[in-house]
């Protein structure tokens, strides 16, 4: 079995669209949806200004690099997973 995982939409008729050609024979297939939350915007401290609690990881969060602004957390996991299982 091969899994896949693509991006799609929804539209207002409620009818789904999917933006990549998918190459499988044709067929039924079985579907997972779940749809994408909007991640709350996160405050960022200015760098070296993290707190923390625990003292052990006071001198892990200064002079870290803030994230990009277009990081997509789910695509991250799954190319590590690919690079993981050799997907």
């Amino acid at each position: 079995m091969e899994a896949l995982k693509l991006k799609g939409w929804i539209d207002p008729d409620g009818h789904l669209h999917i933006k990549d050609q998918i190459a499988l024979p044709k067929g039924d297939v079985e579907l997972v949806i779940w749809q994408i939350s909007q991640p709350q915007p996160l405050a960022i401290a200015p760098q070296g200004k993290v707190k923390t609690s625990v003292k052990a990881f006071q001198d892990l969060f200064e002079g870290i690099e803030p994230v990009a602004d277009d990081f997509d957390v789910d695509t991250a996991r799954w190319e590590a997973l690919k690079e993981k299982y050799d997907l």
